[in-house]
């Protein structure tokens, strides 16, 4: 086989032609690709292995309350540092300086999430006494979340500015509507309610906001792909 046929194509960017930080900021960038279908698969694992757990009814979250609660509890946390470690990725690639730090605050929201457990909702875990108060740890459970998911928002917002100053005008006005849906569906399940309306609509706003983190991320390595 010729060297002609080893040699990388026109606009492909072999391993070897990145500096070990480029390489760094690509690994580091990766992490928000799967952290999402990590979270996602993991969650729906347990929804439909645990009796009583309603996908209609039931935020995810609330797994951790159940049996091996501690499964969910560690699939908070370590979504979490995964989209901690894609932040700072987002930050050595991107020319934003807010984006890459609210990022990041709403994965240490997730860790925090997930080390302070949800109390007992809408009949899940079953048999389980609903708290006429809510417990410090579950009070704990919604600041945390409600903090990271704000974060979440406005990293939306500003990300969209930095996307429209570059030219990537497409994916500015994907983040708009990410941020605008997000915003919608947690206004609704911050009201406490659980009917199957809210519920799912905040599942469809959490799934389209994972894809959205990929898609900044895919883009942000092809960014880096082409600086080398």
């Amino acid at each position: 086989m010729s060297a002609t046929t080893l040699a990388p194509t026109a606009g492909t960017v072999s391993r070897s032609d990145c500096t070990p930080a480029q390489r760094v900021t690509r690994s580091l960038l990766g992490y928000g690709v799967i952290a999402g279908p990590f979270y996602v698969a993991t969650s729906l694992a347990q929804a439909l292995a645990h009796d009583g757990f309603d996908l209609t009814r039931h935020a995810w979250s609330q797994l951790a309350a159940g049996p091996q609660g501690w499964i969910q509890m560690a699939n908070l946390v370590l979504t979490g540092a995964m989209v901690v470690a894609f932040s700072v990725g987002l930050r050595r690639s991107s020319s934003s300086r807010w984006a890459p730090r609210l990022v990041a605050t709403y994965g240490v929201g997730l860790i925090v999430s997930g080390l302070l457990v949800a109390d007992p909702a809408a009949g899940y875990p079953v048999g389980a006494p609903v708290p006429t108060v809510p417990s410090w740890h579950g009070i704990g459970h919604f600041v945390a979340g409600g903090i990271g998911f704000a974060a979440f928002i406005a990293a939306c917002f500003v990300l969209a500015r930095t996307f429209a100053r570059s030219g990537a005008r497409r994916l500015a006005w994907w983040s708009r509507l990410t941020g605008v849906g997000f915003t919608a569906a947690f206004v609704g399940i911050s009201s406490g309610s659980s009917s199957p309306a809210v519920i799912l609509t905040f599942v469809a706003a959490v799934l389209a906001a994972w894809a959205w983190l990929a898609g900044v991320a895919v883009h942000q390595y092809r960014s880096v792909s082409q600086s080398s």
